[in-house]
């Protein structure tokens, strides 16, 4: 039941945030109302389970993780004024609809072990499960400082027209992406031991489905493509890619 209630709940919130983005033709409520999503329906759960140590512990995990997304995407939007991914759907009421409803959607699938392990009201959990939040510990870890690298990059003048391939980025083409499916694989080995067989298999979709989104999908295809696109004709672009892993952060290959 709980399940069904907080797939209304998010897929509601990002309609509701829908309206006035559509409206007024703006990017800056996109990217903010995925972390306000995932605070509301994970606190949502939360209080409907009640609080135990467990509950605080995996709560203060999304919540950490949904504060850091957050003000990240705010701060970029802002300083970008726009999200290219949105130029052929802004003006497009279907279009956009279908991206809000996505995310929505999105939300609430990569929550589901979390949902079902705050709303079976677990009080204790075994003390390897904490394996899960130092996964997580180290995935936000990776995604935060990869972030911040390529923010200051791309902020750097003397950088304009260029790739980054310093820090993180030397070794993974996209760690930030590498770090954020990591930290989904922390939550869900975190709430599986306060699920049962059942559960622990439904909320399986959690990772699997993060982490196809971000390889397949939504992620890693649509950059590769816009920096083959912009820097294909480059020879030591293309070494780059050749040396570099294209996710997990890796010692680079001998070309």
């Amino acid at each position: 039941m709980e399940l069904l209630t907080t797939l209304v709940l998010s897929v509601g919130i990002n309609l509701a945030m829908f309206v006035p983005a559509f409206l007024f033709k703006t990017d800056k409520l996109t990217d903010i109302s995925y972390a306000i999503t995932f605070v509301v329906v994970s606190g949502y759960a939360f209080i409907k389970g009640g609080a135990s140590t467990a509950s605080i512990i995996l709560g203060s995990m999304i919540l950490l993780w949904a504060i850091r997304i957050g003000s990240y995407l705010f701060i970029r939007i802002r300083k970008i004024g726009k999200d290219k991914r949105f130029d052929e759907r802004r003006n497009s009421f279907w279009g956009f609809l279908g991206f809000w409803l996505l995310q929505g959607l999105t939300v609430w699938v990569v929550l589901i072990p979390s949902i079902i392990f705050f709303t079976n009201g677990i009080i204790e959990i075994p003390r390897y499960a904490y394996l899960g939040l130092g996964i997580w510990a180290v995935g936000l870890i990776v995604e935060t400082v990869a972030d911040i690298q390529k923010y200051r990059f791309i902020n750097n003048p003397s950088n304009k027209g260029k790739w980054i391939g310093s820090g993180l980025w030397k070794y993974s083409r996209h760690p930030n992406y590498f770090g954020e499916i990591l930290l989904w694989i922390g939550v869900y080995v975190f709430a599986f031991f306060g699920l049962d067989l059942w559960q622990a298999f439904v909320g399986l979709l959690s990772p699997l489905y993060i982490a196809s989104l971000i390889m397949f999908v939504s992620g890693v295809p649509l950059l590769e493509k816009a920096a083959d696109k912009r820097w294909g004709d480059n020879p030591v672009y293309n070494e780059y890619k050749k040396r570099t892993s294209i996710l997990a952060p890796l010692p680079n290959k001998n070309v």
